[in-house]
């Protein structure tokens, strides 16, 4: 975030766009957020503010610091579209195509991915985000994990890491491992554990009791399955690592 050597003259500022944004998710425009402004400004005052600043995650972990309890809590990551079906892939930037767990399909896009922080009070605040850039080629994956290294070099000691399955693959598993994190994972169904040594099937395929088992996970290491019905009363596997217990 930029440093002010001056005091600002600026119309439109911070404070008027993230109330904006409070106030009305779904119309986050600038012709709106200058028709809310009751003619304070114009709505080339707000374009200006966009253009100008260039607030980053650094930025959103600071404001949520002081309010958080920074060590033992949950971290979750998350993705989500906003959806662009006018927009033109190439010509408009960060808009593209994205899988849509909604939609069950690619859809055009700017996807965004965000660190949820969950304090041992209770407490709920983003910590830090990364609007996907296919220009960067970055995937979803690489930029969760440096989002997770910056949280952690900024001070957060979360517990426990809680993603869906798209989070849950080896690589992700391994830095979590190495950084001394414990996880929650959602599993595909074809993810391959073992109950007994060389002996190999997919998840699905367990007799799992309702308090989960211990299973080893190819090519990861022991975890806590667990299988469960979601709210549409569909099948979903979960995997529980504590780096705490011995057999982890």
């Amino acid at each position: 975030m930029r440093t002010l050597s001056k005091p600002s003259t600026a119309k439109c500022t911070l404070e008027h766009y993230t109330a904006f944004l409070l106030a009305e998710p779904h119309s986050a425009g600038c012709v709106r957020l200058a028709e809310v402004a009751g003619g304070a400004f114009a709505h080339d005052a707000a374009n200006r503010f966009l253009n100008r600043e260039d607030f980053s995650g650094k930025d959103l972990f600071e404001e949520a610091r002081p309010l958080l309890e920074l060590e033992g809590g949950t971290l979750s990551v998350d993705d989500t579209l906003l959806d662009k079906p006018y927009s033109q892939e190439g010509k408009t930037e960060l808009v593209g195509y994205f899988w849509s767990g909604k939609q069950g399909r690619a859809v055009k896009g700017v996807c965004l991915v965000t660190l949820l922080y969950t304090d041992l009070k209770g407490l709920r605040l983003p910590v830090n985000f990364r609007l996907v850039d296919k220009a960067e080629g970055k995937t979803k994956n690489e930029l969760f994990r440096e989002m997770v290294s910056e949280v952690l070099a900024w001070g957060l000691r979360p517990a426990l890491v809680s993603a869906d399955s798209w989070y849950s693959g080896l690589e992700n598993l391994k830095f979590l491992k190495h950084q001394g994190l414990g996880f929650l994972v959602g599993l595909e169904k074809n993810r391959i554990v073992s109950e007994r040594e060389h002996e190999y099937v997919p998840v699905e395929g367990l007799q799992l009791p309702e308090s989960g088992k211990v299973v080893h996970l190819r090519k990861f290491g022991f975890v806590s399955v667990f299988r469960i019905l979601d709210k549409n009363h569909e099948v979903r596997h979960y995997a529980q690592y504590d780096p705490r217990k011995k057999s982890a």
